[in-house]
């Protein structure tokens, strides 16, 4: 079972943290590329929920495209955040909710549905397919449904990435959690509790034995997975190349060779019509 408490507790010990993080180095080319991806999916017009949307970064970016939004999340802390930064006029709504239970709304109540972050932190096998079932439910037929992922190699990286955790990589049955299952476990407080990581052609696969038709599976760093803070450097000290990087990763960024080590991924599919 997911432990969904877990989730709850590790984004309210740094909620504040989380409004911020798309506006630093490595969360601003995700959402750099995360929002191209998404403005050639999205309908014109239209009424999106943002479900597992925290404080509302996305909400907010959907709102100044001209959607009508409606913002979910789990954590009672994010959504209190995006109440104080959003204003009144951003979401029609802003609710908290289970992706797991979206039954407070009627059977095609969206023109769209983002859910860029609940997933990866679905363990269970069978939490993630009722979430898939619930987002395709809510969602009109043929409107597009977005999807965060991690990849299972992103945990191993991370781990190595963090000095007290590096020593993990040493216990060969926590290593193949996580590449046999793409299950991940962290027992340290205050550190992303746990996760699911998917090998991308699977998912890819699975979403479509559940009837959705792929649009784009991309990762959301391009070719840039760890060079965050290099470019955005850049963005200050040469603003054309920066330009020009931005092009190219976006335009690349679905580039199959890119996805088993992509910091984060994106699927987008089409709802059956």
């Amino acid at each position: 079972m997911t432990d969904i408490a877990g989730a709850k507790d590790y984004y309210a010990s740094f909620h504040r943290r989380e409004w911020e993080r798309l506006e630093t180095g490595e969360g601003r080319l995700e959402f750099e590329i995360t929002t191209s991806l998404l403005a050639e999916a999205l309908p014109g017009t239209g009424h999106v929920l943002d479900i597992g949307g925290g404080p509302g970064r996305y909400s907010q970016w959907l709102r100044r495209s001209e959607y009508d939004v409606t913002l979910a999340d789990l954590s009672p802390n994010l959504l209190e955040l995006a109440r104080q930064h959003l204003g009144p006029g951003i979401a029609t709504e802003i609710v908290e909710a289970d992706i797991r239970d979206l039954s407070r709304w009627p059977a095609g109540s969206f023109d769209a549905t983002l859910a860029l972050g609940p997933f990866y932190h679905l363990t269970d096998e069978a939490d993630r397919h009722r979430a898939l079932r619930e987002v395709m439910r809510v969602t009109v037929p043929g409107g597009p449904i977005a999807i965060a992922l991690m990849s299972k190699y992103a945990f191993l990286r991370r781990t190595l990435a963090i000095p007290d955790e590096r020593h993990r990589m040493g216990d060969t049955a926590f290593t193949a959690e996580v590449i046999d299952h793409g299950i991940f476990h962290n027992e340290i407080p205050g550190r992303f509790t746990e996760g699911h990581g998917v090998d991308p052609a699977n998912a890819v696969a699975d979403f479509e034995a559940a009837g959705l038709t792929t649009a784009v599976m991309a990762s959301t760093h391009g070719f840039a997975t760890g060079l965050e803070s290099q470019i955005d450097s850049m963005r200050l000290e040469d603003p054309a190349a920066y330009e020009e990087t931005l092009r190219v990763l976006k335009t690349t960024a679905a580039d199959p060779s890119l996805l088993g080590t992509a910091g984060h991924l994106l699927y987008i599919g089409l709802n059956p019509a």
